[in-house]
């Protein structure tokens, strides 16, 4: 597979999932270094400490970022963009991004970190243009709900697994 690939606004890429922890601030190259850096020690109480380094395929639009498990496409999480308040390469290593998103119900903020060998600067510009357009498209829309926008992507995103297993069925059946 392909470690990008582009669709409609809609662009992925394959990148190791290095965890999500969670932060104080909604900013700050400091927050990158912290959540990093907690990452790293294990916590057998935090779960999303304890996360493998795993593959994922980052699915980024106008309508958010989505992070689903490479192997079984299940949806690990999802943040509309509105919900992102910053993102950059960790200074201590440039193969390392991440971006702090607000939790959609509670009052917290996020931290999300991935490693690509490829893409981590492309990806940080990615978001903060994909982050400017949504800002400009909501003001033009007259902040038109973005969850609506987030369940059209989903609707797409299902549609299209639908679309490969009934592919792969029809190969095993031949």
């Amino acid at each position: 597979m392909s470690d990008t690939s582009e669709d409609d606004n809609e662009i992925t890429f394959q990148v190791k999932f290095l965890g999500r922890v969670e932060v104080v601030r909604p900013d700050g190259l400091q927050i990158l270094d912290e959540a990093a850096q907690r990452l790293k020690t294990p916590d057998k109480y935090v779960p999303e400490k304890t996360a493998k380094k795993s593959k994922v395929d980052l699915f980024l639009s106008l309508s958010g970022i989505d992070i689903l498990e490479n192997k079984t496409k299940f949806l690990l999480y999802t943040c509309p963009l509105s919900t992102v308040s910053f993102c950059a390469l960790l200074p201590s290593s440039t193969k390392v991004f991440g971006f702090v998103a607000r939790h959609p119900a509670a009052d917290m903020y996020h931290c999300y970190l991935f490693q690509s060998k490829k893409f981590s600067h492309v990806l940080v510009s990615i978001i903060g243009d994909a982050f400017r357009a949504s800002k400009k498209e909501e003001s033009i829309r007259g902040g038109r709900d973005l969850i609506v926008e987030a369940l059209r992507h989903k609707n797409k995103m299902l549609q299209r697994e639908n679309s490969e297993l009934k592919r792969r069925l029809e190969g095993q059946t031949d």
